[in-house]
Parts: C-alpha cells; sequence; structure tokens
C-alpha cells in the first residue's frame, strides 16, 4: 500500500507544496518584519524622563535623563561587561534600554545604553521637544522661550521651586495656572509658527537655488562651451561673439537679481530662534533656520501622531538627503533607480526579443546555433562586476573617450561622454541583463505548436507575416516574463554601478527642465547603493 501510494507521486506533490507554503510564509514574515521595523521609524515616540545612577557609582549624584527608547533588551552579565558597562557584584541577568538622546553637538552621541535596574520612575514632561534639524541630528530638550532679533517674544512659564500654594488659596493657585497655561500655549503657537515660516522661506531658497539659478548657470555654461566651439572652429566673426556675451550678461544680470532673492529669504529666515533647556540643565540658543520640524510628542493625540507620521514618510519619500546620506528623503534615489531601469528596458526589450526571434525563427539549427545558446547561458552566469569592470573599460574610456574627441572638444578636458552617467550604467545593465530576456523569449516561442505556424502559412500568410502576427503575440507573456525579470535584477544590482555612473550625492538629476531636458551623460543616485552607502559608509 505504501509502496503504491510513493509511486503514485503524491508525496511528492505534497512535499513541494509544504516546501512552496514555507517559503511563502518566509518571504512574507521577512516582508512584515522590514515593514514594522522600518515604517515605525516615523512614529512619534513618546519622551521619557527619568534620573540614572552610575552603577560604577553608587553614592554619586543621579544624572537627568531626556530621550525616547530606542531598543530594550534583557541579557547577561558577560555581555554587559564585554560592552564595557560596569555591573555591580551579584547581577548576572539585567534590561537594558537604548535611549535616543539626540543633541550630538552637545553631547557627542545620539544613543546611550541605560541599565534599567538604575533609572528611576520614568515621566512624560510634556515642555519636551523634539527638533529634526538640518544639521547635527536631532535635538530633545525642554522648550523655553521664542526669540526674533535676539529679542524674547514668547515664553513658557514655570514655577519656581516652593511657589506652588505658597500663601495662596485654591482659587489663586487655579487662576495662576490657568495665566500659565494661556501663556505657555501662546508660546508653543508662536514656535509652531515660526517653525512652518522658517521651513516655508527654506522651500524657497531651495527652490530658487535647484531650478531658477541652477538653469541660469546651466544656460551660462552652455554659453560658455559655445563660445570656446568657435574659438576651436576658428571663426574670426565678431557678430557671433558679440551675441554669446550679451546673453551672457543678461544671464550674470538675472543671477544677481536670484542670488539678492535668496539673501533677503535667508535674512528673514535667520532673524528667529528658540532658547531650549538640555538634560543636564544647560540652556542653549537654536536658530530656526535650521529647524526642519518641530514636534511635542507628549501632548500630541493619536489623531495627531498619525498626522504627524503621514508628514514624516511624505518627507522621506519626496525628500533631498542631507549629512551624508544619514537625514532627509531618498527622491533622487528613488528616481535615478526608475530613470535607469527605463532606459535600460527601451535598450535590452528589442535586443533581446529579436536575437531570440532570429535563433528561434530564421537562424539554421545547428552545432553553431548551440555554441551561440551556449555562450547565451553562460553569460547569465558571470558576476555582475565583471559587466562593471568591461562597461567602465569600454563604454567609459573607449567609447566615451571617443564620443568627447569628437562631439564635446570645446568641453574637454572635463569628460563629458567620457565619465560615469546614465546612459553607460543602463547599457551596461543592459548587456547583464540580456541573456534573461533571450532565454524567456525563446522558451515562449518554443512553446508555441508547429500546427500553428503551418495553419498561418497555408492560409497563405509569408513567414514574415506568420512570427510577427501569429506567433510573436501568443509569446508576448514570455517576453514580458522576462522584462520583468531582468527589471527586478536591474534594479536590484549595485557593484557594476558603482563603476559606471552611480554616485553617493547627485547635484542635480538626470531628468530636469533644461534642454535637450534628458542627460543622458549625468551621474545618478541609485536606492540599492544609497542603502549600501547608508548602512556600511556614512
Amino acid at each position: 500500500m505504501i509502496t503504491q501510494w510513493f509511486k503514485s507521486g503524491t508525496p511528492w506533490i505534497w512535499l513541494n507544496a509544504g516546501a512552496a507554503s514555507i517559503c511563502l510564509v518566509m518571504v512574507l514574515g521577512l516582508i512584515g518584519l522590514i515593514t514594522v521595523r522600518g515604517l515605525s521609524h516615523f512614529w512619534p515616540e513618546a519622551i521619557i524622563e527619568t534620573t540614572y545612577t552610575d552603577p560604577a557609582d553608587p553614592d554619586g549624584e543621579p544624572v537627568r535623563l531626556l530621550g525616547s527608547i530606542h531598543r530594550s533588551e534583557t541579557v547577561t552579565r558577560a555581555v554587559l561587561e564585554d560592552a564595557g558597562m560596569d555591573v555591580p557584584d551579584g547581577v548576572e541577568i539585567v534590561t537594558r534600554h537604548m535611549l535616543k538622546l539626540g543633541n550630538r553637538d552637545f553631547t557627542t552621541r545620539d544613543f546611550a545604553w541605560f541599565i534599567e535596574d538604575f533609572m528611576s520612575e520614568r515621566r512624560h514632561p510634556d515642555d519636551a521637544i523634539v527638533l529634526e534639524r538640518t544639521e547635527w541630528g536631532d535635538f530633545i530638550g525642554y522648550f523655553r522661550s521664542v526669540q526674533q532679533d535676539g529679542e524674547t517674544v514668547a515664553e513658557v512659564r514655570r514655577d519656581a521651586e516652593g511657589d506652588a500654594g505658597g500663601g495662596r488659596d485654591a482659587g489663586e493657585d487655579r487662576d495662576a495656572g490657568e495665566e500659565r497655561g494661556a501663556e505657555s500655549g501662546h508660546a508653543w503657537d508662536e514656535l509652531f509658527d515660526r517653525v512652518d515660516r522658517a521651513t516655508q522661506l527654506r522651500r524657497d531658497v531651495s527652490r530658487i537655488e535647484r531650478h531658477e539659478i541652477g538653469a541660469n548657470s546651466y544656460q551660462q555654461e552652455q554659453l560658455r562651451l559655445q563660445r570656446r566651439a568657435l574659438e576651436l572652429r576658428g571663426v574670426e566673426d565678431p557678430a557671433e561673439y558679440e551675441a554669446i556675451d550679451a546673453r551672457l550678461a543678461e544671464l550674470q544680470d538675472e543671477y544677481e537679481s536670484l542670488d539678492a532673492r535668496r539673501n533677503d529669504l535667508r535674512e528673514r529666515m535667520g532673524r528667529d530662534s528658540m532658547t531650549a533647556e538640555l538634560m543636564d540643565g544647560r540652556l542653549v540658543t537654536i536658530p530656526l533656520e535650521t529647524v526642519v520640524r518641530a514636534t511635542r510628542p507628549n501632548a500630541m493625540s493619536t489623531g495627531d501622531k498619525l498626522a504627524e507620521y503621514g508628514s514624516r514618510f511624505r518627507a522621506f519619500v519626496s525628500g533631498y538627503p542631507r549629512e551624508a546620506n544619514t537625514e532627509g528623503g531618498i527622491f533622487p534615489a528613488i528616481f535615478g533607480t526608475v530613470a535607469m531601469v527605463l532606459v535600460m528596458s527601451v535598450i535590452v526589450t528589442p535586443i533581446g526579443v529579436l536575437a531570440a526571434i532570429y535563433l528561434r525563427e530564421y537562424a539554421k539549427q545547428g552545432p553553431f546555433t548551440r555554441l551561440i545558446r551556449i555562450c547565451v547561458n553562460n553569460l547569465a552566469g558571470v558576476p555582475s562586476i565583471v559587466f562593471g569592470v568591461f562597461g567602465l573599460g569600454f563604454f567609459i574610456y573607449f567609447l566615451g573617450g571617443s564620443i568627447d574627441q569628437l562631439f564635446y572638444r570645446e568641453a574637454l578636458p572635463a569628460p563629458t561622454f567620457g565619465r560615469g552617467g546614465l546612459f553607460w550604467a543602463s547599457l551596461t545593465l543592459a548587456l547583464l541583463t540580456l541573456p534573461v530576456v533571450i532565454v524567456s523569449t525563446e522558451e515562449g516561442l518554443t512553446r508555441i505548436p508547429r500546427t500553428v505556424r503551418d495553419g498561418s502559412l497555408a492560409l497563405g500568410a509569408t513567414k514574415a507575416e506568420t512570427i510577427w502576427k501569429v506567433v510573436v503575440p501568443m509569446a508576448a507573456p514570455a517576453m514580458m516574463t522576462g522584462l520583468i525579470l531582468a527589471v527586478a535584477r536591474a534594479a536590484g544590482e549595485v557593484a557594476p554601478l558603482m563603476l559606471v555612473g552611480v554616485v553617493k550625492l547627485a547635484p542635480n538629476l538626470p531628468i530636469d527642465g533644461n534642454p535637450p531636458y534628458v542627460h543622458l551623460d549625468r551621474s545618478f543616485m541609485h536606492l540599492g547603493f544609497h542603502i549600501f552607502d547608508v548602512g556600511f559608509q556614512s
């Protein structure tokens, strides 16, 4: 009975189904873990206040801590000793918390571990504030006042020690508390309004720099190259030089006007500042021009936190990176990845499909054709870095250098196509993924029955009409499969791109509003390389 069951093949069907189910569960679990861990980064965490007694000096003065709990874990004494943390005798298993303290410019570190047993009761102060800044990471402290041009315009009033109820009745205490609450609310509103104004001014400055001044500088550079080209050709007609000089003068006047507008916005942006208190009691002044976002997590409702969560996520997807790619958004990396994949798809799809059609429908089947198929299959197993080295040597140095000598002599010695760029990266990845498209398309053509071809020919169609109107449409799903696999592999490649066009930070996008709008010679950012850089280089 068992033998017959095994011979029927049923156990192997269930085995395959079980293996596929386990793989599916593992993939979904991994995606879920990444989603939860990654997306939780944007949630406004509560700020706790506590005191901490150094285990090495239990009689010492407790230190006040202010920050959010980033991670908690239970570890043994050996782990703490290996990490250089002091643990009292007799303690073998402890729970420790990693607190995000921020204030890198004041305390030199963003995160620190603290043992729970030496932390006092946690509190959640309402006046705790978190500032996302353009430099030095986040600031975490107590909000105290807002200044304009050095003059205090609003502040948070607090009771002095021992003042509560000192010689006043309950009605006086209630009236004084309401007055302090109203003034504190006004101070918070004033702070958020000025942060929003500074943020809008910063956006205006960025728009002027990236778009208006960027377009002006691009046009000036193109005119400079035109003048250089005239000199190389030996043109002596003064009218052509005068026209270029006149246009350069206009662009320079326009640049000075834009620069004046930018400086005016910067001056307005630099008027406001705020005073905050660090966890150690020091008062510091923070210019609001460096503040990207201000939040008050302990006073936010669930709805407010959801709105803040959406705002942070949107800013991450649509923003530009800063601080060596450790802060800001990833929009240029997403844009560069999509642009490269599109250009690569335009190159690899027709070449791969035509090659497969030729090998299957037109080429004489014999030893030479079999050798070509073996070479194509072997090409799929070549390490991707080899393609990167080939792209660097052949495409960039040889082809790109030759193109510069023939068509862009006026720009030399600065290379135009003789350096890494979007086109060379796309062409390199097109070679890398070409075997995938060829094999998938040829497999799709092989599955079309011979009777379909014979029937088309019997009805009077030519061979070309049979292939393009009957066979190719039926093999379209296999072609799309090959393209999808090629896109999936190309989008995830990093090693070859490091040699042929991807950079850590690109000043301009490969597609913009300056003619010819698509700049295939520009270097670009890539999402895979961005992840590598943030994880291991920054």
